[in-house]
């Protein structure tokens, strides 16, 4: 990625990843100006000062028609915006038409299992390609109320890393649920949640997917696995895609989302599998017996 080119960043809200005071040559969109932008986040405890200029605020339309600029970014910038998005087809295809031929797009993207999204379940195709179809610009009422009703905390965090332990507590109750499925089916009114939950592999598999179909033409041009509690991929129109079958993808995403357990819950699936086997006659290595005790009394 042409770091060097002209860039644009997506909702980088109080935290740009490429800041024009750092000289990077870089447009803003956001939802907002940013005094408006700074009007929202004075409470929150976060630099106003990093809050720069927003150059193109979005309402809905697409960014070509918003910026009047067509193949013209090198490189696309959009941190922990692409789950909020209720069409994520339609993002992608947006940042594809103001993206040059060459150009590429990059994602940092929260893994579900290190987040307050851990017990949602893992987003499918049908979902999205569904949502692309219905041309969605809310968020839809069961996904609200999904969302509410099963994000938690842990040890008092809403992110952490694989390593982490503590006790997990939801984060909003039954009326915060039913008051947000109100709003939406009275109002029509736009709730930011996360709409889409992803595990790695889960993400990528439907990007090869949504290529292979021809509902997008960027490809996967690069992956990088989970660090503390999101991973990064990079799209564009000349990247060479997801280097292993289908089948593969889908034996990593169980995978993942089994690694995703506490230790607890992973010494108990063992044991599980030790009975299941021990009726067989078939002896389980010492090691694996060993991890299992072990793996018990680990906390979490």
């Amino acid at each position: 990625m042409n770091l060097s080119g002209q860039g644009l960043e997506i909702g980088p809200s109080h935290s740009p990843i490429a800041p024009k005071k750092e000289g990077y040559r870089v447009h803003i969109i956001d939802h907002m100006s940013r005094e408006q932008l700074r009007e929202k986040y004075k409470s929150h405890q976060v630099e106003l000062s990093n809050i720069e200029d927003v150059d193109f605020v979005w309402k809905g339309e697409s960014y070509a028609d918003l910026s009047g600029k067509r193949k013209f970014y090198d490189w696309i910038i959009a941190s922990h915006v692409i789950e909020h998005t209720p069409d994520l087809i339609a993002f992608l295809i947006n940042c594809d038409e103001v993206l040059k031929d060459d150009g590429a797009i990059s994602l940092a993207i929260p893994d579900k299992r290190f987040c307050f999204d851990h017990f949602r379940p893992i987003t499918g195709l049908g979902q999205i390609i569904d949502a692309y179809l219905q041309k969605n610009s809310l968020h839809s009422a069961g996904t609200v109320a999904e969302y509410f009703l099963n994000v938690v905390s842990r040890a008092g965090s809403i992110a952490w890393d694989p390593y982490a332990s503590g006790e997990y507590n939801s984060v909003h109750t039954l009326e915060d649920a039913r008051n947000g499925f109100d709003r939406v089916m009275a109002k029509k009114e736009y709730i930011d949640v996360h709409a889409w939950c992803f595990t790695p592999h889960a993400f990528r598999l439907i990007m090869h997917d949504l290529h292979s179909l021809g509902l997008i033409q960027l490809r996967e041009v690069a992956f990088f696995p989970t660090e503390g509690f999101e991973f990064y991929i990079t799209l564009g129109r000349r990247g060479n895609g997801v280097n292993m079958s289908r089948l593969d993808m889908l034996k990593i995403i169980e995978a993942e989302a089994a690694s995703g357990l506490s230790w607890k819950s992973a010494a108990q699936a063992l044991d599980q599998l030790y009975a299941r086997v021990r009726p067989l006659a078939v002896r389980l290595p010492r090691w694996v017996k060993a991890l299992v005790r072990w793996a018990a009394r680990r906390p979490g």
